[in-house]
C-alpha cells in the first residue's frame, strides 16, 4: 500500500515564492530542497497562465505535481503541456466588450495590451510577456477609474456570470472557480496529513485560511492584509522578510514544527 502523502504545499508565486522586483526564487532554494527530501508535494497557485507555469514548474523541478493556473480558473495536470482551447477566454472577452463604454474604458486587460505594454505593466521580459498573453480561462488587467465606477463595473460583469479577484497588481476576471476551490479539489485527491498555504495578496486569503497552516508573506509594496481567521490562535503566521526569503524561513520553521526535517 502506498504511503500517505505527509505534506502538500499550495503557494502563490509573484510576491511570495518569486521576488516582486527581481522575479527570482533562488532565496527559497534551501526550503525547496528540504521539501523534496521530505517527499512533500508543492502545488504552484498563481494568476499565471499554464504556458507560464509549465516553464517555471520545470525550472523548479515540480513537474510531478499539478498547478493551479489563472487564479484558480483552471488546472495544469502534472507533467502536462497546455493543450486546452481558449473558448472560455474568448467568451469572457466578448462579455467584457458588452460592458458600457464609460466603464469598459477604465479596465485595460492583457487582451487590450500589446506585448510591449504587458512588459511595462508586469516587468516581465518580452518572451515571458507573450506566455502571459496565452490565456485560456481568465483576464488580468489594470483598473484606471474611480472606486465608485469599479463597483459599477463589477456589478455589470456579475450579470454575465463573471467574477473578479484583486491580486497584488491586477484585477483578474473569470467565470468561476478560484484558488481555494482548486486547493480543496486537490486536497481531496491527494489526502495529505497536513496542508500549508502561502500567499501575499487578497486573492490568497481564502487559500491561506483553508489550509492546516497558513503563511502571509510580507509585501512592502502594498498595505498588509487584514487579520485572518486562525491567526490569533497561531494557525496562520506572518513573515518578517518578503518574497522568497520569507517563504524560505516559514517553510523551514514549519517543517521543523511538523518533525519533517
Amino acid at each position: 500500500m502506498k504511503d500517505r502523502l505527509s505534506l502538500l504545499i499550495f503557494t502563490d508565486l509573484d510576491g511570495t515564492l518569486i521576488d516582486h522586483d527581481t522575479y527570482q526564487w533562488s532565496p527559497a532554494f534551501d526550503a525547496l530542497n528540504a521539501l523534496k527530501a521530505a517527499q512533500a508535494g508543492v502545488v504552484l497557485a498563481s494568476s499565471k497562465t499554464g504556458a507560464e507555469i509549465s516553464v517555471l514548474r520545470d525550472e523548479l523541478g515540480l513537474n510531478a505535481w499539478p498547478a493551479i493556473v489563472e487564479n484558480g480558473a483552471g488546472l495544469l495536470a502534472a507533467h502536462a503541456t497546455v493543450t486546452q482551447t481558449n473558448t472560455d477566454y474568448r467568451k469572457l472577452r466578448n462579455c467584457l466588450n458588452q460592458i458600457p463604454k464609460q466603464l469598459r474604458q477604465s479596465y485595460v486587460g492583457f487582451g487590450d495590451m500589446t506585448t510591449d505594454e504587458v512588459v511595462q505593466a508586469t516587468g516581465l521580459d518580452a518572451e515571458s510577456a507573450k506566455l502571459a498573453q496565452q490565456r485560456m480561462y481568465s483576464e488580468p488587467g489594470l483598473w484606471h477609474g474611480t472606486q465608485e465606477d469599479k463597483h459599477r463595473f463589477l456589478a455589470q460583469l456579475k450579470t454575465h456570470g463573471i467574477s473578479a479577484q484583486q491580486g497584488g497588481r491586477f484585477l483578474t476576471l473569470s467565470f468561476g472557480t478560484n484558488k481555494v476551490d482548486q486547493m480543496q479539489r486537490l486536497t481531496a485527491d491527494f489526502m495529505p496529513r497536513h496542508t500549508i498555504a502561502l500567499g501575499d495578496a487578497p486573492n490568497d486569503i481564502a487559500m491561506i485560511e483553508a489550509a492546516d497552516f497558513g503563511v502571509v508573506i510580507a509585501n512592502p509594496h502594498r498595505s498588509a492584509l487584514k487579520p485572518l481567521k486562525g491567526e490569533a490562535e497561531g494557525r496562520i503566521r506572518r513573515t518578517q522578510a518578503s518574497g522568497p526569503r520569507g517563504w524560505n524561513t516559514a517553510i523551514l520553521d514549519l517543517l521543523t514544527q511538523l518533525e519533517l526535517t
